[in-house]
């Protein structure tokens, strides 16, 4: 990936990765809470979101490092290498779970309109548009993709018209238990969930702080847009089926082009980042080739490996993630740490910082607040870093 990106390229590329079926069912899933605290929730979580990602996204723009890379920050080399690791395994995930998600949806539609089954073939079809998407490139891949995003965004109003010209009545009373704290943190997790992600793209940017914020607010309006569809089909249609919701509106055949596209300009940015966090670890594979091997394994794992609920996925991605960010940002923003020193293999007072925070994640999810968990977590594990790290520059400044 090379050359600067413009602000109006970066917002089309992280709307295009909002855009996506997990999204909106993400957005069912808060659906108990009724529309207005939903909203409320949804609200709440993408401004908690958006202003950890625009503070991700700033350490990019500004130092050059992926997102992974500025990892050595604050752990050092060897702790960058098992954050590349555990990075790739969730990037590998995500693209297992889009992969489903698109070709169980596609599968809906085709049954629908030819009576044709082809679960298998859809992964395979979306898997190697993927690689063809990642082997154009960044630079080239930038003009197909703002004309498959401009599509999809007309698409995406269409699809919001068709939820909520239904009288606004819920169509039956809603299962399941659901606080608002949970919705809050299912919102923050979803975007957290680009936090390992971001700075890969905003390290490109021409214009260091609107190029961040521009990346933000794609995926920030999109992603808004995705969970309140999500929602809203929930309550007011009954079904969370996006084929099905698509063929109602009489959209046919254009529905394989929403669903196709959606998944692949999301999909895209997992598999092309977990090639550089791998390379981050090793150069002897170029970004691009470990990327498509990424999408192959992501292929198999749709294939083969039945992956039906994902939020517990949402909450893990959260619990590794959330504390790693909050050193870093921490030690970047307050320290102004905004260099790797190469002769540091590993930093373990911030690991161990590290597997507190998530520890306290993990202890603190059942309980939950009104700001769901990541804030509060990344809060406290911010000040335990400046009460630590500070007061080991003090002691050392003194004797």
């Amino acid at each position: 990936m090379s050359g600067k990106r413009t602000s109006l390229s970066q917002f089309s590329l992280w709307f295009g990765a909002a855009v996506s079926i997990a999204e909106m069912l993400t957005g069912a899933l808060i659906a108990p809470l009724g529309f207005k605290n939903g909203m409320a929730a949804i609200l709440i979580g993408h401004v908690i979101g958006g202003f950890i990602l625009f503070m991700a996204g700033s350490i990019g723009a500004k130092s050059k490092l992926s997102s992974i890379e500025s990892t050595r920050i604050s752990f050092g080399t060897y702790g960058s290498y098992l954050f590349s690791l555990l990075n790739i395994i969730q990037l590998l995930g995500w693209t297992a779970v889009m992969i489903i998600g698109g070709a169980k949806t596609l599968n809906v539609v085709t049954i629908q309109l030819f009576g044709m089954n082809n679960e298998v073939v859809w992964s395979i079809l979306i898997g190697f548009l993927i690689i063809i998407w990642i082997s154009l490139g960044m630079k080239n891949v930038s003009y197909v993709n703002g004309i498959a995003v401009g599509i999809l965004f007309i698409f995406t109003i269409i699809l919001g018209v068709t939820v909520f010209s239904n009288e606004l009545i819920p169509v039956g009373e809603m299962t399941g238990k659901m606080t608002f704290g949970t919705a809050v943190e299912l919102n923050v997790a979803m975007a957290l969930s680009w936090l390992p992600l971001i700075a890969d793209y905003t390290k490109h940017v021409e214009k260091e702080k609107s190029g961040t914020f521009y990346s933000v607010l794609g995926y920030f309006i999109g992603s808004i847009l995705m969970f309140v569809i999500g929602l809203g089909a929930s309550l007011y249609v009954g079904t969370t089926d996006i084929a099905s919701i698509l063929l109602s509106a009489g959209l046919g055949g254009v529905a394989l082009f929403i669903v196709l596209f959606a998944t692949i300009t999301t999909t895209f940015l997992d598999v092309y980042s977990a090639g550089i966090s791998f390379q981050n670890i090793s150069h002897r594979i170029s970004e691009k080739n470990a990327g498509i091997l990424v999408c192959i394994l992501g292929v198999v794992l749709a294939v083969f490996v039945p992956i039906t609920q994902y939020e517990h996925f949402l909450y893990l991605i959260g619990s590794v993630f959330a504390p790693l960010f909050a050193i870093l940002l921490t030690e970047y923003f307050i320290f102004k740490k905004t260099s790797i020193n190469k002769g540091t293999l590993i930093n373990l007072s911030n690991i161990v910082i590290w597997v507190l925070g998530v520890i306290g994640y993990r202890l603190f999810l059942p309980i939950g607040s009104v700001a769901g968990v990541t804030l509060p977590i990344m809060i406290a594990t911010g000040l335990v870093t400046i009460i630590l790290n500070g007061g080991r520059k003090v002691w050392k400044k003194k004797f």
